[in-house]
Parts: structure tokens; sequence; C-alpha cells
């Protein structure tokens, strides 16, 4: 068998499909993690769509649009395209799946008894895996036999205490698996691997993106989470309104006469950032907006920071104290006005931000003396993703714990 092992990574969402190409193998043995193309293809079931994908260099490989693409047809093109242009045989696939369910907490090789299981709780999260388990599907028409691994957004943080994931509800509910699952594990693993060594201690780390959410570790081990059951949880979002008041939920449907899909669409699509702002979920446009006076995008950003420093301080409290605040993905990497907003008021923390380092996005930007070191780390879901397949399939690189299910 050959040292390095060529793994497509995929993460689906609800008009694209993201492809990362990696060449991969054992650790100490020449380079072991080296992406070899990206790309995507757009606007999926939207009538016109996009493919693009550029090799390592950044060079475009291709560039194109394409008529009426659905999930099928969007794996095809990409799979051509890879093959068209010289790239290795893909010899695994990676799939980002965001709900594992009650019975999945750690990557898996897709079987079709794993395949029937996660069929059977699409109801967990019924925006996205219907997508994933289609995608999954449609590799397996194109690349029959191929291995294939899905990767659980919530398995980072199955590890959490009862005393986090349970929810107050009755004991016969949390037995049928409703309780906190909390998401973005994968991109929460990724940047606890890039701290290394300057992972322990209290840390609490922030992605902050159109889906945003905070976790808490301790020493490395996930104590607590803002998402819930779904990703509709925790603090306010760009389209998503975050947690609320139950009794609002049942009064739209007593006395506004909505029905679950209503209640879904308000709730995942038109709340957040843009239910509030009336303009957009874009935090660089509102940013741009704020500046010009636009009041309703003034009032979305400083919901948005106010909501995240309390949940900061949340978190802080669940930990004992705070050592180490990481900004990642989008949001939390881009936007030096929102670091600085949501920390402002977190003094009493140790939290002092360097305005300098933080308008250059260094990866430090607290000052020298802050008791409490703040991080700027870029996410990398999709390298995540290249590594539990490359350890599943091939046996190399980081170990994989067993499910507790």
């Amino acid at each position: 068998m050959s040292e390095t092992q060529t793994i497509l990574c995929i993460n689906s969402g609800s008009s694209s499909l993201k492809f990362h190409l990696y060449e991969m193998g054992p650790p100490g043995k020449g380079p072991s993690e080296q992406l070899l193309a990206r790309g995507a293809v757009e606007g999926i079931g939207q009538g016109k769509g996009r493919i693009w994908f550029i090799d390592n260099a950044g060079s475009s490989l291709v560039d194109r649009l394409v008529d009426e693409v659905q999930y099928e047809s969007a794996v095809e093109q990409a799979l051509a395209t890879l093959s068209d242009k010289g790239l290795p045989s893909i010899e695994a696939v990676g799939h980002r799946v965001v709900h594992g369910g009650p019975n999945h907490r750690t990557p898996r090789l897709l079987t079709p008894d794993i395949m029937d299981d996660l069929q059977e709780h699409v109801a967990w999260a019924p925006l996205h895996m219907p997508i994933a388990l289609r995608v999954i599907e449609a590799l397996d028409l194109q690349l029959p036999g191929l291995s294939q691994v899905a990767c659980f957004d919530t398995g980072f943080h199955a590890r959490m205490p009862e005393v986090a994931r349970r929810l107050p509800l009755s004991g016969k509910l949390y037995e049928q698996g409703i309780y906190k699952y909390g998401f973005h594990g994968l991109s929460y693993e990724y940047v606890l691997s890039a701290l290394g060594k300057e992972a322990g201690g209290r840390v609490v780390m922030a992605h902050l993106g159109n889906g945003a959410s905070m976790a808490a570790c301790l020493d490395g081990k996930p104590i607590d989470t803002t998402m819930g059951m779904t990703p509709m949880g925790g603090f306010m979002m760009g389209t998503r309104s975050g947690d609320l008041d139950p009794g609002i939920l049942i009064y739209l449907v007593r006395e506004w006469g909505y029905d679950d899909e209503t209640l879904e669409r308000v709730l995942d699509k038109e709340s957040g950032l843009k239910g509030v702002s009336g303009e957009t979920a874009d935090m660089e446009t509102l940013l741009e907006r704020r500046a010009a006076g636009s009041g309703s995008a003034a009032l979305a950003v400083e919901m948005f920071c106010y909501q995240a420093r309390k949940t900061v301080g949340a978190l802080a409290a669940a930990l004992g104290g705070l050592e180490q605040l990481v900004f990642t993905a989008g949001i939390g990497e881009n936007a030096p006005l929102v670091r600085a907003l949501i920390c402002r008021g977190l003094e009493h923390l140790g939290v002092e931000l360097d305005p300098a380092r933080n308008k250059e996005h260094a990866r430090v930007i607290s000052t020298e003396g802050s008791r409490c070191r703040v991080l700027v780390i870029p996410t990398n879901e999709e390298l995540m993703i290249a590594r539990h397949t490359y350890t599943l399939v091939f046996g190399g690189g980081m170990p994989v714990e067993g499910d507790e299910s």
C-alpha cells in the first residue's frame, strides 16, 4: 500500500457542495497533509449553477456555469473535473454529517446498516441530513465499493458531563435522545489540534459564522456548548434566532396559526441578524451599513455582540475561570470590530485586547499583560475530515475513539 492516500472531503450544504482533495500520509514521513485541490458546485436546485475548482497554488482548474444542477449531477461533474485535470485517483471519501443522533458519536465507516440508521434519524437535522445521505448514495453509484466515512459535527461534544448535556425535561424524553448534542464539533476539534500543547486549562472557543456557537473546554475536554439538540439553539446567528422563550412558540401556534413548516422557516431563515436588521445576514454588509448610519444594522450588530459576550461569561462560569478565548470561522477570523465589541466588557475575566494586533488579525490579539489570552485561529473542518477518514480507512495518524453507544 502506498504511504500516501488521496482523500476527497465533501461538505454538503442546502444549495452547494464543497470539495477538498487531500493527499494524506502517516506523520513523520514527509508531507503528511497536503491539499491538492478545492472547489464547489453552487446553485444546486436553483436553475443555473456554477462549478469551480482551484489547485493548491490557487490556479483555476475550472470555472463555468452549469444548467439545472442537482446533487447527483453535482457529484458527477465534480468527479469528472478532478479526473480530467489529472489529479490522483480518489481512494476514500469523508463527509461532514451534521448530526450523529443518539447512536453515533465518533466517525464511522459507512455500511448499509449505518446508512439505514441515519435514514431513520433524519428528523434530528431535517434541513441537513437528507442532503448528506443523498450525496453519499450518489458517490456510491459513481464510485461503487469506495470507502466512505461519516464525520459527525455532534461527536466532539459527546463527552460533555450529563449536567450540561441534559435538558430540564423528563427522564423519558432524555432516554429517547432528546438532549443537548452541540455542533461545529469538527471546527472545535481542529482548533484544539492547532493549539496543540497550548490547549490546556480553561478555554472558550467561539465559532462565529452564519451559524454561530461556542464551546467550553477544560484541559482539552468539552464541558459545555451553546447549541442544543439542533443547530438552531444558542445565541443569535445570521438567520437563526437562537434560544427563545418556548412560550413564544406556543403563542405563535395557538394565536397566529403557525404550523411546523412556518415555525421552521421563521426561526431558521428569517431571524437572527437578518430578522433584526430587516436587511441581510451578512456581517460585513451590516458593519458597512452601521458605519453609514443604519440604525437597524447597528442594532443587529450590537445584539449579536451582546449575546456573544454574555455567552463567554456563562461558559467562563461553567469552567470556573477563563484562560484563553479563541475566535474562529468567517466572522471570528475576519471581523476585528466584532471581536472588539465582544471583548469590551470582559475585562473582569482578564480580557485585554491589543487594538493593533486585533486589526492585523494576529494569532494572539490580547496584550502582553492580559490575564486571558485571546487568539484568532482559522478553522479547517475539511482537514479534520481528511484526518478521520485516513485514520479509519487506512489505520494511520490520529486515534479515533470507539463509539460510546
